[in-house]
């Protein structure tokens, strides 16, 4: 069985000060729900006083970036040594990241391997664009995108990451992707593409989440496919809504 696993992304949302105060009113509820894993991935500059809210807690905190090297002449960067003593994720490869700031498929490839070998959990992310979804590319694009992702990762690697399928599209948007096309594409595709590079076992090991849109109105159907094993939460995570959320995903799974 995968512990599923629902991750609010706050991007550029809130300061430190507004961080602690809308953790500690939600950190009681999210610590109360059973059988699902919850992060919270505030900006930097919140992470390590959100962190020490979460002490004793059972609630993770994640980063929402870093940079592949540990140190260096790279001004508004920051390093996996800087976030490990606060964080036990990473998302890498958001597709923001991608669209604003230039991150490619080497990148993400070599922050991966960066954050595993610092243990950091990665929550890698893939996704199409509207056009490549139109014109019946996101299954070969989506698969390109896991098979650069993992490219040179050991099979132990590769099953200690997660994954996140965000349709960009979807994000921010207020669109969706159904629960039965966005399962069928974790499934097959992002599910297949680690199948083929690392076998089955570790296929069905991988967690991976859907993204793009989730709220507390549609994720218990999400929640409810079989290859869906959670969600990387932006805008609803902001909000108490995202408690939630958390306690739907519990209940559809049991």
């Amino acid at each position: 069985m995968r512990k599923p696993i629902i991750a609010g992304n706050w991007k550029m949302n809130n300061t430190a000060e507004d961080a602690v105060s809308f953790v500690r009113s939600i950190r009681a509820g999210l610590n109360n729900v059973k059988n699902v894993e919850s992060v919270i991935c505030p900006p930097f500059i919140a992470i390590p006083a959100v962190s020490e809210v979460l002490t004793a807690t059972k609630i993770g905190v994640g980063a929402q970036n870093m940079h592949h090297k540990l140190s260096g002449a790279y001004t508004g960067e920051v390093s996996v040594e800087m976030i490990k003593p606060y964080c036990q994720y990473v998302i890498i490869g958001h597709s923001e990241r991608r669209a604003y700031f230039g991150e490619t498929d080497d990148g993400v490839n070599r922050k991966a391997k960066v954050a595993l070998e610092h243990g950091l959990i990665p929550i890698i992310c893939v996704g199409e664009s509207l056009e490549q979804n139109e014109t019946g590319l996101t299954d070969s694009f989506v698969s390109g995108q896991v098979r650069a992702a993992f490219d040179g990762l050991s099979a132990d690697q590769a099953a200690g990451c997660i994954i996140a399928y965000e349709p960009i599209w979807a994000i921010g948007t207020g669109k969706s992707a159904s629960p039965v096309e966005a399962g069928r594409i974790i499934g097959l595709t992002v599910r297949g593409a680690i199948a083929d590079m690392f076998g089955e076992s570790v296929a069905q090991g991988v967690r991976i989440q859907y993204g793009g849109s989730a709220n507390t109105e549609n994720i218990g159907e999400y929640m409810s496919h079989p290859d869906i094993d959670g969600a990387l939460v932006g805008g609803a995570s902001l909000k108490a809504g995202f408690v939630e959320m958390v306690r739907i995903s519990a209940e559809v799974n049991g």
